[in-house]
């Protein structure tokens, strides 16, 4: 229904960014890392998720297509919710958040308020494959709206799914797997040192 909500942010509070377009307040649940780059008064665009319940309609907005990404993967894991993936999203980057989950760090991930092992468990669990593999990208299909289509063949192409399912763009995996070593690394290395350059970045 929306994409991304571009507007004056009007107002921000726990977990909430109010953004004004053309004279009317769309109230987003988002992030820490979002909220860490608005500023009230000034422009601001978010990348949305309208979450449908029987007894609500809630708007999710994050500062990057990535982190967006990484919000829609984290609900598809059973029992994570909008309030405990906004929370995991708080608590670390995109980048780092994914190299958390494909390296099984749990610590990371108990970092965040009101996530305890169990969940930490479940999202590595259930996602730690899917971002390796590209989230099974195949021909004539794409993911989150980035319009990539992938066949896996090998360590490159895999690596390149799964950086797409994040939200990179061609130009910026293209920049981060320069130089690394396909041949001798594993898939799970390759994706961590190319997510390493793009936190660096």
């Amino acid at each position: 229904m929306f994409y991304y909500l571009s507007g004056t942010v009007a107002h921000m509070g726990p977990y909430l960014a109010v953004i004004d377009c053309g004279g009317v307040g769309y109230a987003c649940r988002t992030t820490n890392t979002t909220q860490a780059q608005l500023r009230v008064g000034e422009k601001g665009k978010l990348y949305t998720y309208l979450n449908v319940r029987e007894d609500a309609m809630e708007l999710y907005g994050f500062a990057t297509q990535e982190e967006l990404n990484l919000f829609q993967l984290l609900l598809s894991v059973s029992g994570v919710g909008p309030k405990a993936a906004l929370s995991i999203l708080s608590a670390s980057t995109p980048a780092n958040l994914a190299l958390s989950i494909i390296t099984g760090d749990e610590k990371a991930l108990t970092c965040a308020p009101g996530i305890g092992k169990k969940i930490a468990q479940r999202v590595i669990l259930e996602l730690k494959d899917k971002l390796a593999k590209g989230q099974n990208i195949a021909a004539g299909e794409s993911y989150g709206g980035t319009g990539v289509t992938v066949i896996p063949e090998n360590k490159l192409s895999e690596a390149t799914a799964a950086l797409a399912v994040l939200g990179y763009s061609q130009g910026e995996i293209g920049a981060a797997l320069k130089g690394i070593d396909m041949d001798s690394l594993t898939l799970e290395q390759i994706i961590k040192e190319a997510l390493k350059k793009m936190m660096k970045g």
